[in-house]
């Protein structure tokens, strides 16, 4: 039940604490023709940008590396957060030891032993939202065009 809407500071923080200790999200991709996508991947958050790996071959690897963008989805369906982004894919030996050690602390997957099909993929928020019930709709942007809001 909810007490009213939470500030738009609220949200950013609640929506900054699932980013720093939520492991896992839901990635939604398109395929060439529009055929949706949907599948849960781990993730790390930097301040900046998610990280997330899978198989470049995979119906999301390949959706992401035709069409670089992504909507990613945090939370249950009363605390959530929506991410729209663009991705950078890189080889999954591009980054620095220290990204990638740290990537597979956080999830418990290390794409970099999973051989060389995999992929990172980075995504840069380009629109976050974040709601909880009906009385937080009108407010739900916390970020647009990359920028968050005040």
């Amino acid at each position: 039940m909810s007490t009213g809407p939470r500030s738009r500071a609220q949200r950013r923080r609640d929506t900054e604490h699932h980013l720093a200790h939520d492991v896992d999200l839901w990635v939604a991709t398109a395929s060439a023709d529009g055929a949706p996508y949907l599948v849960p991947l781990s993730f790390d958050w930097d301040g900046r940008a998610l990280l997330l790996s899978t198989a470049a071959a995979s119906p999301t690897g390949a959706n992401l590396s035709a069409r670089p963008v992504a909507r990613l989805a945090l939370g249950g369906t009363r605390d959530v957060t929506l991410v729209d982004g663009d991705v950078e894919v890189l080889p999954v030996d591009a980054l620095p030891a220290a990204v990638g050690d740290r990537f597979a602390a956080r999830t418990g997957f290390d794409p970099r032993t999973s051989g060389p099909g995999y992929r990172w993929f980075r995504v840069t928020p380009r629109r976050v939202q974040a709601w909880r019930e009906v009385d937080e709709l009108a407010g739900r942007d916390l970020m647009r065009e990359g920028r968050w809001l005040r």
